[in-house]
């Protein structure tokens, strides 16, 4: 089993002209730590200095989300905003477009910087776009490493005032790609104890990453009884079967949903680490075209679903990205990882 580390991003507000180069300077300093050719830190730098002076110019809200992914060489960009939304969408991914009401300018130089590229805008809730810019090492490899059937999205961010998150995820992938393994995991409160919490439970699940959902469950509530516990969630997606399981205790849930389904994955009550009842497993079955989505309890839990659906044939990012934008509720750490079958696309 191959075992993919999470991911969390840096968020950087876009409300004054100093918070884009606050940004470029992050991105830059993220390819140094990954020691990124000169020509590679440049694209990146350019994509965020572009995704940034859009917001600035146009958006309302808007905000830069920024993480390095080490194992694809790679560095994320999410751009995200409350508003207006762009009516025409691919007048405004032509070069050089702008106007007074509608972000537009660099949008095209963007998806041409970028390995991947990926937007979504409506009218008037605003704009949700992922730029991923892959270092010459990475080219070629797949989003996750031996991930060659499943897509996988995810945004983790501090709470406010915090500089780590008590939120953690990791994944794991069988060499023939038929079984995917998700943990996430949401430290008691957040903060650094809360962190600790949370790399515990990831370090626990990379020893045993292919474990079955209850058997997992119960090592990390024996694990994290040195910290102050957590809730957290264990789910294996089948794609040769096409079906979910998962056991867990706490307040991380999840939605699996296609253009006409729509069914909670929910845990039982407790506290990984404090006092759980003995791990059960359930399961389910998946449409077609669905996307699995889990979630902490920093989004809230009654977000609409047709607000995800036209979402649905888009790179997942964008889905954890609405629901970060229209559902956190700021003032925890919160957590959205979306999964998706890639033969679905």
């Amino acid at each position: 089993m191959e075992v993919i580390a999470g991911w969390t991003h840096k968020a950087i507000p876009i409300d004054d002209a100093s918070r884009v180069g606050e940004a470029r300077r992050h991105a830059a300093q993220a390819a140094a730590e990954m020691a990124w050719n000169e020509v590679d830190a440049g694209r990146v730098a350019l994509v965020v200095t572009e995704l940034g002076t859009n917001l600035l110019r146009h958006a309302r809200k808007g905000r830069l989300l920024i993480a390095s992914r080490p194992q694809m060489h790679e560095i994320e960009v999410v751009s995200i905003d409350e508003g207006p939304g762009i009516e025409n969408l691919a007048l405004s991914m032509q070069d050089g477009h702008s106007s007074g009401s509608t972000p537009g300018t660099g949008l095209g130089a963007v998806r041409r910087l970028a390995d991947e590229f990926d937007i979504h805008s409506s009218v008037p809730e605003g704009t949700v776009c992922v730029a991923r810019v892959r270092e010459a090492r990475g080219r070629g490899a797949a989003e996750v490493p031996g991930a060659q059937r499943v897509q996988i999205g995810a945004l983790c961010l501090p709470a406010p005032y915090e500089s780590v998150s008590g939120d953690a995820w990791a994944a794991s992938v069988s060499p023939e790609g038929d079984n995917f393994n998700l943990l996430l995991v949401d430290g008691l409160g957040h903060g650094p104890e809360a962190a600790k919490a949370a790399q515990a439970a990831t370090e626990a699940f990379a020893e045993a990453p292919g474990r079955e959902v209850r058997d997992a469950l119960q090592q990390l509530h024996q694990r994290l009884q040195s910290t102050r516990g957590a809730a957290v969630c264990v789910l294996k997606l089948d794609t040769e079967g096409e079906s979910i399981a998962w056991s867990g205790a706490g307040n991380i849930v999840g939605r699996v949903l296609s253009g006409i389904f729509d069914k909670g994955i929910l845990t039982q009550h407790g506290t990984a680490g404090m006092q759980i009842r003995k791990p059960e497993a359930a399961t389910m079955e998946l449409p077609p075209h669905a996307l699995v989505v889990l979630h902490s309890d920093g989004i809230e839990t009654r977000w609409q679903a047709d607000r995800i659906r036209p979402l649905l044939q888009k790179d997942p990012t964008l889905v954890a990205a609405v629901l970060l934008r229209d559902h956190t509720r700021h003032r925890d750490d919160a957590t959205v990882v979306v999964l998706r079958r890639k033969e679905w696309r």
